[in-house]
């Protein structure tokens, strides 16, 4: 399972890439608004010149011709940016449309199988069913993620699930166990999951041992 960042946040994007962990992105309207007033555009190429896979970043419109405007409009900032279409009956033409243009297409706000059932016939490349959000209301976020990753293998088709609206480092597991080609985070969630107080505990105790044997300031 990959692991991509999502955020907009430069900084955060460049340290997941310099990890050698973070090989794609996804963004949204709400998360490039957390960065203040910028151009978009060039916000997007930025992100798309530091991550070495797909940057996914969303349409504003809701009708279908709105949506394939912009669409074709953001195919052309860079090589690996993907476009994020929302999970409606507008989208899933929209969706179909682009395909047709080979422009690879998120299909995002995914909360059941059978959007992603469309969205697969439609022609996305990538289906992001929502899990914190369907935890939120009582519903099993995962099992929705399962579910598409199943139909998807049994039908041989080529689009890949990305697990969004990651909450936790339990999610990663979790969507990593059900299959899921990938997993978009927050980067505090990528920071969560190299973190364990056993391993602080032993990384300082191996310190303490060093330096009352070999003495304070030694090294190999």
């Amino acid at each position: 399972m990959r692991i991509f960042l999502d955020t907009a946040n430069v900084e955060h994007i460049r340290h997941g890439v310099r990890l050698g962990v973070v090989t794609g992105v996804t963004t949204n309207p709400s998360l490039v608004s957390k960065e203040g007033k910028v151009d978009y555009r060039k916000l997007v190429e930025e992100i798309c010149a530091i991550v070495p896979g797909p940057v996914s970043t969303e349409v504003l419109g809701q009708d279908v011709k709105t949506m394939v405007t912009e669409a074709r409009e953001i195919a052309k900032w860079a090589d690996n940016v993907v476009v994020k279409i929302p999970a409606s009956l507008e989208g899933v033409e929209a969706t179909s449309v682009l395909a047709k243009e080979n422009i690879k297409v998120n299909f995002t706000l995914c909360f059941t199988l059978n959007q992603a059932l469309l969205a697969a016939e439609a022609g996305a490349r990538f289906i992001s069913p929502f899990v914190g959000r369907l935890d939120d209301i009582g519903e099993d976020g995962m099992s929705v993620v399962a579910d598409i990753v199943e139909y998807l293998d049994y039908y041989q088709l080529p689009a890949q699930v990305i697990a969004a609206s990651i909450r936790h480092p339990q999610h990663c597991l979790m969507a990593a166990r059900v299959g899921a080609h990938i997993a978009t985070v927050p980067y505090e969630v990528l920071l969560q999951m190299m973190r364990h107080p056993l391993t602080d505990i032993g990384i300082q105790r191996f310190r303490d041992d060093w330096n009352k044997t070999m003495g304070r300031g030694e090294s190999l």
